[in-house]
């Protein structure tokens, strides 16, 4: 029988993934992560899950970088998980909100201080203006807050993928793979088994 709640078997199906040994799959969490730009030039890269439940996947970025900016202007996003161990592939389309203020604090305050203060420092995705530039930005952050809690900076943030569609596919010998497509319709989902 199908699970007919996505969000729960996603729960399931990542919990196998998190009891994979860290040598063979180093980070569970791990999915690419598809945007647009204006023009319609797709762009995709890989980022980490922090969070799921019933309201979406969140992921934690700068604003400012390429891929806030492509969120912030077209609010649609694709992930992608696949964890080769247990052939399982898990993909999702929605629409993208940002998470609340008090939400992104909370989780920027469980980062290590290096990570915080790199939040700072990185002027993501623009050009480096010389070899030195993000070492001495990284140390200029450090004196500023050095003996201080390292604040979360305002361009950094998380964003939350309202899923629409979640796809399950599960490999099979030959080629003969199990799809099950979950489509929201109202407050429910549509369930349908698809061709390999």
């Amino acid at each position: 029988m199908i699970p007919p709640d996505p969000i729960e078997r996603f729960r399931s199906v990542y919990a196998l993934a998190e009891k994979i040994d860290r040598s063979i799959l180093p980070d569970p969490s791990a999915m690419a992560l598809g945007t647009v730009e204006d023009g319609g030039q797709p762009s995709v890269r890989i980022v980490l899950l922090k969070a799921f439940d019933e309201r979406g996947f969140v992921f934690y970025t700068n604003y400012e970088g390429r891929k806030g900016r492509h969120l912030l202007t077209n609010p649609k996003a694709a992930l992608c998980f696949y964890w080769p161990t247990i052939d399982i592939q898990v993909r999702i389309e929605g629409t993208v909100t940002k998470v609340a203020e008090k939400e992104a604090d909370r989780y920027f305050a469980t980062r290590k201080r290096p990570s915080q203060i790199g939040a700072w420092a990185s002027r993501q995705s623009e050009p480096l203006e010389n070899p030195t530039a993000l070492d001495d930005r990284v140390r200029n952050y450090e004196r500023e807050f050095e003996g201080k809690s390292v604040p979360r900076p305002k361009f950094w943030s998380g964003f939350r993928v309202w899923p629409e569609r979640i796809e399950f596919w599960k490999g099979k010998p030959n080629r003969l793979h199990e799809r099950h497509l979950y489509t929201r319709v109202g407050g429910g989902w549509k369930i349908e088994t698809l061709y390999p």
